[in-house]
């Protein structure tokens, strides 16, 4: 099982638009977030629509298209982002219900039932307190490591 990345490459591409708009440019292309990320401006494009369905970015088309924050990065939480391209729950269950006569294949719904919503709350709590501006600011931050 691999871990989901779809959380940071969405809060890296909203940190960098919230960076190139304060440089003074207007809208940013897929291309240009793609390049950041070292990944494919189609990955961008897909995390940018759902992002805009949320209300957190806008899309020009035709001459000058790109995009651009909706909200400034001070009132976007990862918890909005989270929700926007995390729409499901995070843990799941079984596929198929489990053999219901035994003692664990009966009770282990149930009780994973209760362990994940208390760690979902909890993700949510912890995700709602951190905004895009302190995302940004601690990237600005971070040590730069010459390749």
């Amino acid at each position: 099982m691999s871990a989901n990345s779809r959380l940071t490459i969405a809060a890296h591409a909203l940190a960098w638009i919230g960076l190139y708009q304060r440089q003074g440019h207007g809208v940013a292309t897929s291309e240009q977030i793609a390049a950041s990320a070292n990944t494919n401006p189609v990955v961008i494009r897909r995390l940018l629509g759902e992002l805009r369905r949320a209300g957190l970015v806008e899309s020009r088309r035709g001459a000058g298209a790109g995009w651009s924050l909706a909200r400034e990065l001070g009132a976007i939480t990862l918890l909005d982002v989270y929700e926007a391209v995390e729409p499901g729950p995070l843990f799941a269950m079984h596929r198929t219900v489990p053999d219901q006569g035994c003692v664990v294949g009966h009770g282990i719904q149930p009780a994973m039932r209760g362990i994940y919503q208390d760690i979902e709350e909890t993700l949510r709590h912890e995700l709602a307190r951190v905004t895009l501006e302190k995302v940004l600011r601690d990237v600005l931050a971070a040590p730069h490591q010459p390749l």
